[in-house]
């Protein structure tokens, strides 16, 4: 009996040794694994508490605005052949959204599109660009948590390439606009929107410029356009049109319209529609679907250093009176060729875009008070805005009839670069002046075509002064010293026209 526990104990001891080594084994594959854990315990750098917070802005931004961006589907139907927009603006500029041909069936073409939109009011108005729906026969749209909806088309305004939808659905997450007059060149911006598919998409920068004009986006067969976009190096693609460009506050200032590029995709400018615009468009086309604009019935450039020097202007700056169209406000108000609008209702004005973007927000029948600096001095002039009729430019850049006359007598002005005849019979009938200088020929990579002179137009003042013949206004050139400068004032058939040049 004895032998049987002595075996028992000792069985018990051995027993007890060997859970001892397991275990101690066990610790060191535990320690041999712990040796072999991957990634860092801690992060590399500390950040600072103002970067941090920088991180969090753009985090709580996206997440606010997000909910107020929605994805745009339509079927467009055109008629067979080149898309308008297609064919002007792809060598330079990209419109989103453009749809891909799926065939055409007499005469007509069905296709795909898409873009992005913005919500503006919880039951249901939406703002996008008017090529995104522009011939669109169905409407879809897509919010942000992935409800789909049929859109109806309220209305479009194609000069400032925005059109208003409206979903059937409440309460919707509504985008809160911001004020343009606190946007700054520098300042950081979210650009939303559903980018080559990709839905939901956020992407950073600033702002690069405000009031970026003159890039030939859309014109009407007058040439008119309403240009003063925001610039941004956010990143946009093809997608990214009507979504909306927030700053850190989750404040919409602007509806992203179109790229520059020059293979259909971001190469790092894009352009945004300015919130004030956009406000004064949607609040029409949400009255009665229309927009109620208002003109002035002036062709404009904005004035740069060689007009100012010529006018006496102690600042670059404002918007130069081309050509005054017949019967207009600008006519009645008695503005003329030649003038410089300065400001418009107390607001200073830099360039023609700029004009353009004041007055377009304002109604048919408001009164504007224009201050113009004329001969030297400042004036005021008070124009009551009429409805553009028959697709009347609030103010363009014109262009010199193509049609040459051929004429006797010319005189060459070399050191500027073009040709002037004296005036035959036909010329004064249909100009109908009765002297001048006709310019019929202006030298390629001339200063006079650096300047915008073209041909086929009468040069009847110089310098505010009546010009009788090609001999009258070489005299005046002539008495010109280098370094001075002649403002030269034109007539063609359809227009008249300001250049201005500095004396070689």
């Amino acid at each position: 009996m004895k032998k049987k526990y002595v075996f028992g104990a000792g069985f018990s001891i051995i027993f007890i040794i060997a859970v001892i080594i397991i275990i101690s084994n066990l610790n060191s594959v535990s320690n041999l694994f712990a040796q072999d854990s991957i990634g860092a315990s801690k992060p590399p750098v500390v950040i600072s508490p103002q970067v941090d917070a920088m991180n969090n802005a753009f985090v709580a931004v996206s997440e606010a605005v997000l909910p107020t961006v929605v994805s745009i589907n339509v079927e467009i139907e055109t008629s067979a052949g080149k898309n308008q927009f297609q064919d002007q603006f792809k060598d330079f500029f990209e419109f989103f959204g453009m749809p891909q041909d799926e065939g055409e069936e007499q005469g007509k073409r069905r296709s795909e599109g898409s873009g992005s939109g913005v919500i503006i009011s919880q039951n249901g108005y939406i703002v996008t660009n008017n090529h995104v729906v522009e011939n669109a026969v169905s409407i879809k749209v897509k919010t942000y948590d992935k409800k789909e909806y049929k859109a109806e088309l309220i209305g479009t305004d194609p000069l400032t390439d925005l059109a208003l939808i409206k979903i059937d659905a409440s309460p919707l997450p509504v985008a809160h606009l911001a004020d343009m007059d606190n946007v700054r060149i520098g300042e950081w911006v979210l650009a939303v929107g559903n980018p080559l598919g990709l839905n939901s998409t956020v992407t950073t920068g600033i702002v690069s410029a405000i009031g970026r004009g003159e890039l030939s986006l859309s014109r009407d067969k007058d040439g008119y356009s309403i240009e003063n976009f925001i610039q941004t190096d956010a990143a946009i693609n093809p997608g990214n049109s009507g979504g909306g460009l927030f700053n850190l506050h989750g404040s919409l200032v602007g509806i992203n319209t179109a790229i520059a590029t020059r293979t259909g995709t971001y190469i790092g400018y894009g352009f945004a529609i300015p919130i004030d615009l956009v406000r004064s468009v949607v609040l029409d086309l949400m009255d009665d679907g229309k927009i109620n604009r208002g003109y002035i019935g002036v062709s404009i450039r904005t004035v740069d250093e060689v007009v100012a020097k010529s006018l006496g202007l102690d600042k670059v700056e404002g918007a130069l009176v081309h050509n005054i169209l017949k019967d207009s406000p600008a006519e009645k108000a008695g503005v003329e060729s030649g003038d410089v609008i300065l400001e418009v209702d107390g607001k200073k004005i830099s360039t023609s875009n700029e004009l353009q973007s004041t007055i377009v927000m304002k109604r048919a029948g408001d009164k504007v008070n224009l201050t113009i600096w004329r001969d030297g001095k400042k004036i005021n002039k008070t124009v009551k805005l009429e409805p553009r009729d028959k697709d009347t430019e609030i103010a363009s850049a014109t262009k010199g009839d193509e049609e040459k006359e051929e004429v006797s007598s010319s005189v060459d002005f070399d050191k500027l670069g073009f040709t002037a005849e004296t005036l035959n019979k036909d010329i004064k009938e249909n100009f109908d002046v009765k002297q001048g200088a006709y310019v019929t020929k202006v030298k390629r990579y001339s200063l006079a075509e650096q300047r915008g002179l073209v041909p086929n137009g009468v040069i009847i003042k110089a310098d505010r002064k009546e010009i009788k013949s090609p001999s009258d206004l070489k005299k005046i050139v002539d008495s010109k010293k280098s370094g001075e400068t002649i403002l030269l004032h034109l007539k063609y058939k359809d227009q008249t026209r300001i250049v201005a040049f500095e004396i070689p």
